[in-house]
């Protein structure tokens, strides 16, 4: 975007990217301004947005249940394993779930506001202004959304009309008037998507709704989910199983908490020490929508039910934080409780992690130790190719050095591709380059490691042939 000066279409290595659209890579592009193009400044807005999710999570925790529930609620968002590895990656992920938890809070404040009391002008006038303001508040965080990551971000939507009819509370349809505020969030997309599919001749619409989101649905997208109908029916509950490991430490409770919430639903009242009332309701819908829409689909990745964890974090801090109350003596013993004990254990490992994992790692990346061999002889008129490794991460790394961009070969075209007279290099295997390059011109160079493919998962030796003239 920044070297097109193009921001409304992105591309990637020289190729329309139309996975997703863009409000996430104009963070990055603001990020680069700022701290310049480097692996820093593409992930820093990711911890900005889940540095916010996290602060919207404490406030609207406050508002449900006081201070404390807010704390408890943003503390165990903030230290889930699957946000602790997202938050730090150059993703889109973590804006959407920004997105979709105000977009939840605010839906959780219309229901909430008050019906107005016609003998008192003053409350009326405040009830309708802030039942106004959270109304324009629900549907621009739905179009935001929408811009972070596509139409995964209306679930917020589906939620509450499916609560609607769930209470058959139908002042609701008044309360959140579904056909202006869709006309909206809309209207705000449009003043992006517009340009984007003239810009495009309407491919952005064919391959990021119908390639992504239609038929991410239907069939298995790069080889994540179900590629049978037998194995579709196994993975069925494929969220309701990984949602254990995603939300480590907390999802030790979550047996507890189903089993207090059945218990709440089969006495037809609450615990002692429990409210009646329909947060619970509300966090359960829009818990549900997620888990149930992601289960459906075809390609799963653990991370997609991510915007479930904010309603998840409020839901059982409300009942942990409260139990909590209710079992603990009026005098303290000094002992320090199981949430202080899990909240404190773990962010001292997700700090050892973050610390001495990462540089752990990068010395096994491939794209990364090949060009850091290689940098000094690189030259930023070169041409570079690869065989059989097309990974993202060469383009980060060389296109930081050299202005060609990454052209994938098959093994036949290698050869041809490394007569051509420009200055120039390849990646490609170590056996292939052996075989291609025997006998190379005394003038190239050879760079050889062994590194690990994160994304394929498999061990990989790979060479670059450069020749500097």
């Amino acid at each position: 975007m920044i070297e097109r000066g193009n921001y409304i279409v992105p591309y990637f290595n020289n190729q329309l990217r139309l996975d997703k659209p863009p409000l996430t890579y104009w963070a990055q592009v603001a990020s680069y301004h700022v701290f310049g193009k480097n692996d820093f400044a593409a992930r820093f807005p990711s911890a900005i947005a889940a540095a916010l999710t996290a602060l919207l999570i404490f406030v609207w925790g406050r508002r449900m249940g006081g201070e404390k529930l807010g704390w408890w609620a943003a503390i165990v968002f903030t230290l889930s394993l699957q946000v602790f590895v997202h938050a730090k990656a150059a993703v889109a992920d973590m804006w959407l779930v920004l997105f979709v938890t105000l977009a939840n809070w605010a839906g959780y404040e219309l229901f909430q506001c008050p019906t107005p009391n016609s003998k008192r002008i003053t409350e009326t006038s405040h009830i309708k202004h802030q039942r106004f303001l959270w109304w324009w508040i629900f549907y621009l965080s739905l179009a935001l959304g929408l811009l972070a990551k596509g139409p995964i971000a209306w679930t917020p939507l589906l939620a509450v009309a499916g609560l609607i009819i769930y209470t058959r509370d139908w002042q609701m349809l008044r309360r959140f008037k579904f056909a202006g505020g869709v006309a909206l969030m809309l209207a705000v997309v449009a003043l992006w998507g517009i340009p984007a599919l003239n810009q495009t001749r309407g491919e952005f619409f064919r391959v990021g709704i119908g390639r992504h989101v239609v038929g991410r649905s239907f069939m298995t997208l790069e080889g994540h989910g179900a590629s049978s109908v037998g194995m579709y029916a196994l993975l069925l509950p494929f969220y309701f199983v990984t949602v254990f490991i995603s939300f480590f430490p907390w999802s030790i409770k979550l047996p507890w908490l189903i089993r207090k919430l059945w218990r709440n639903r089969e006495a037809g009242v609450d615990a002692p020490g429990y409210s009646r009332s329909p947060v619970d309701t509300y966090l359960l819908w829009g818990i549900a929508i997620i888990f149930v829409i992601f289960t459906l689909v075809s390609t799963k990745l653990p991370h997609y039910t991510l915007p479930a964890f904010p309603l998840l974090a409020l839901l059982l801090a409300r009942h942990w934080s409260q139990g909590a109350a209710v079992s603990r003596p009026p005098t303290t013993d000094g002992r320090r409780s199981l949430f202080t004990t899990i909240a404190v254990a773990t962010a001292c490992v997700w700090i050892a992690v973050a610390l001495v994992v990462p540089p752990m790692v990068e010395r096994f990346s491939p794209a990364y130790q090949l060009f850091q061999m290689s940098r000094e002889s690189l030259q930023s008129n070169m041409q570079f190719a690869a065989v059989d490794f097309q990974e993202p991460s060469l383009v980060w790394y060389f296109r930081s050095r050299v202005q060609g961009f990454l052209t994938p070969l098959n093994k036949r075209r290698a050869a041809e591709f490394m007569s051509a007279p420009d200055p120039r290099f390849i990646v490609l295997p170590t056996p292939v380059a052996g075989e291609l390059f025997a006998n190379p011109p005394a003038s190239w160079r050879f760079f050889t490691v062994n590194g690990f493919n994160i994304a394929k998962g498999k061990r990989v030796d790979l060479t670059l042939v450069l020749k500097s003239e």
